[in-house]
């Protein structure tokens, strides 16, 4: 009897950790089974929302969850791979979209080529028969670079051509030329496709190309350098291109500051009269100083070359002042009608 009664206290504990299926509600759930959506519009219990917050969320969500379940499964089924599946509604309630919805992406130049020729692009293995090298390589892969090494190990010198030219470096060129090529058109298309106006490679011809794209040229070229423009001087009265972000390598956009709140402009604003109406201006004391000293020594300067010494009395010497009571001293200036420097001496 102990094992029995053992296994029925064990049996009923496992059944607490299973809630029923069966739920009851006082107002029934609005449901959209199209995009399993049910809206529960029964009224909350603020007491227990107040004392057991996280386990009454708990619970309401799982007794909801629950109904949606039940009216889930009250579709037709069906099963597919030994897999039961239940085909679901159309839906009946609008959900809104956070994002707008993507457009297609536009179509390149060569995309637009084949739709109008009706070329259908055809699958191809990824190895192609090689009648050169006697075996299968590979259509890309660094395992196709080494075939095509292998295979071109030796390359005629063209009739016309330069006989002391390398060929290979020749080759190479062109190759880079070519990824280049390709590389621009990329970038031409993302352009098209995001409405971006490029201008034409190489020279520009004044009397076709706009001022907008001349400037865009500039802008480009200068800061398609090493330092991204960083040392390039600018035109005399050169502007920045606008719209040009996506083509310039390096360039940064300038963040917009959120708009300010009534009260931090009114702040603002009365911070600035304050700063206008008290305005002082700044002295520098020691400057200011430092200026009066070297305008005084200058003075004594001045005064020390003025000054001349007085005939008289040997021991008796005095100096005096140049220009008061006495006539300017020679070879200080030029007088008019005459030509000789200084003055005469008594």
């Amino acid at each position: 009897m102990d094992v029995v009664a053992s296994i029925l206290e064990q049996s009923a504990k496992d059944a607490e950790k299973y809630k029923p299926v069966s739920v009851n509600k006082h107002l029934e759930l609005e449901y959209d089974l199209g995009t399993i959506l049910a809206i529960d519009n029964n009224e909350l219990d603020t007491r227990k929302l107040r004392e057991k917050k996280n386990d009454y969320l708990l619970n309401l969500t799982r007794d909801n969850v629950q109904l949606l379940l039940n009216k889930v499964w009250d579709l037709p089924t069906e099963q597919i791979d030994e897999a039961i599946v239940v085909k679901l509604p159309p839906s009946t309630f609008v959900l809104p979209r956070g994002k707008p919805v993507p457009k297609p992406r536009p179509l390149t130049k060569w995309q637009e080529f084949a739709k109008l020729k009706g070329i259908q692009k055809k699958k191809k293995g990824k190895l192609s028969w090689d009648e050169q090298l006697k075996k299968w390589v590979p259509l890309y892969g660094y395992k196709r670079a080494a075939a095509e090494k292998e295979k071109e190990w030796v390359l005629e010198v063209p009739d016309n051509a330069n006989p002391m030219e390398d060929q290979f470096t020749k080759a190479k060129t062109l190759k880079s030329e070519r990824v280049s090529k390709n590389e621009l058109q990329r970038m031409r298309n993302i352009a098209k496709a995001r409405n971006v106006k490029v201008p034409r490679v190489g020279l520009t011809n004044p009397d076709v190309s706009s001022a907008k794209d001349l400037q865009t040229a500039v802008t480009v070229a200068r800061s398609s350098t090493a330092s991204l423009g960083k040392f390039q001087d600018k035109l005399p009265k050169e502007k920045e291109a606008r719209g040009v972000m996506e083509l310039t390598p390096g360039a940064t956009r300038k963040r917009k500051m959120p708009p300010a709140s009534s009260d931090q402009e009114r702040r603002q604003n009365l911070d600035i009269v304050d700063a206008v109406l008290n305005k002082r201006p700044k002295i520098d004391i020691e400057k200011a100083v430092a200026r009066h000293i070297n305008q005084e020594q200058i003075e004594r300067s001045e005064e020390k070359k003025n000054f001349r010494p007085k005939s008289g009395k040997k021991g008796n010497r005095t100096k005096k002042l140049k220009g008061v009571g006495k006539k300017p001293a020679g070879g200080r200036g030029q007088r008019k009608g005459k030509t000789s420097v200084g003055r005469k001496r008594r």
